[in-house]
């Protein structure tokens, strides 16, 4: 295989018998959807779906001093983290811009596994490795150790306790433990990024067929359906969650992105970016950056990432993500707008469609939120 084509993932073969049609994304061949995106969608809003997520990143940290590191290459307080659960937390330039967005799971007192979006896991491995000098801590490439499957939506729960001993009940939202899901040895971690509750499944890439044979056997009863990137990425929009290279990329601080929280500057000791994202702390407190908003359609035109978010014949923003929302029956979008423009309800808002500026109404985000 030459090295322009993409990647393929243990299930590959798997997903083209089941007729999915394939795209490129990150440099990998994946499900963009199997049939219908809007049935996965409202699939994983209402029964479960089943996704191949092993295009993402895996990164082992290991060592005496892997907090440590850890804490210094990355804004969030990684040392706070107990053993067996997880973090969201970001990777920032010296200059304070975001390099990726990640979750950190704690394995165990000297064991962490960062995973990384697959279209920015090399530039993260490669600045880890960089940023490990003078630490007693090892940072390996772990991306083709595994492969990884996620189960999301309200009947993943019943699905997954048919197939496991592991404790679900007890499993938090950001935690995982290793156990056993039909037969197979897994990391079963409580997180996804669709905004319902899930589960996703590290394995080896050798028992990737399997598991997912298994679980959708599983999930017959249950409506599992297979799902692809497209309805990942409308049910995340839906649940107001931040792509890379839409909400967040190096041209923006996590306080540009309105996730100030995520950076810990109580921690101790330096971590990079920290001068500069004390600065644009001080700047957003003192004036606050654009904000990043949720827009809904008064008409049925769909917006999309680049479009100019006008008001009052001004340009007041631009759009990041935008698509139809199957749960809402509008289109839907995030967009950065000028503070002035940001309050839900804010009157005179619209999207400049090919010239034509159409309505939207500013809303809070998330445009969906699950019950409990």
């Amino acid at each position: 295989m030459s090295s322009n084509e993409p990647r393929r993932t243990a299930l590959d073969a798997l997903h083209r018998s089941l007729g999915a049609t394939m795209t490129d994304f990150a440099g990998w061949d994946m499900p963009l959807r199997y049939g219908s995106e809007r049935d996965e969608h409202n699939a994983v809003r209402t029964r479960a779906g089943l996704f191949d997520l092993s295009h993402m990143g895996e990164i082992t940290v290991t060592g005496s001093q892997a907090a440590a590191l850890l804490d210094h290459a990355l804004v969030g307080n990684i040392g706070g983290v107990k053993p067996g659960r997880a973090r969201y937390t970001m990777i920032c330039r010296e200059d304070g811009g975001i390099l990726d967005d990640l979750i950190v799971y704690r394995l165990g007192e000297t064991e962490f596994m960062v995973v990384a979006n697959a279209s920015n896991a090399q530039t993260v491995l490669d600045a880890l490795v960089g940023r490990s000098a003078g630490f007693d801590a090892e940072v390996r490439d772990d991306r083709d150790a595994y492969a990884l499957l996620a189960v999301q939506g309200p009947e993943s729960p019943a699905i997954l306790a048919s197939l496991t001993d592991a404790d679900l009940d007890g499993l938090k939202y950001y935690a995982g433990l290793p156990g056993t899901v039909a037969g197979v040895p897994a990391l079963i971690a409580r997180t996804g990024y669709t905004g319902e509750d899930g589960f996703e499944l590290f394995v080896k890439p050798e028992h990737a067929v399997e598991l997912w044979q298994a679980l959708t056997k599983a999930g017959e009863g249950a409506g599992l359906v297979p799902c692809g990137l497209s309805c990942r990425d409308t049910l995340r929009l839906e649940a107001g969650m931040p792509l890379y290279g839409n909400e967040l990329s190096t041209s923006l601080t996590p306080f540009d992105a309105g996730l100030g929280r995520v950076v810990k500057f109580e921690k101790e000791g330096d971590f990079v970016g920290r001068a500069a994202l004390a600065e644009a702390a001080e700047r957003a407190a003192a004036e606050p950056p654009r904000v990043l908003v949720g827009l809904v359609a008064q008409g049925r035109r769909v917006p999309r990432a680049g479009y100019a978010v006008v008001a009052g014949g001004e340009v007041i923003g631009e759009v990041t993500s935008g698509a139809p929302s199957p749960t809402l029956g509008k289109p839907i979008a995030m967009a950065y707008v000028d503070a002035a423009h940001a309050a839900p309800g804010t009157e005179g808002v619209g999207v400049d469609i090919r010239g034509s500026h159409e309505p939207y109404e500013v809303v809070a985000l998330p445009f969906y939120k699950r019950q409990k």
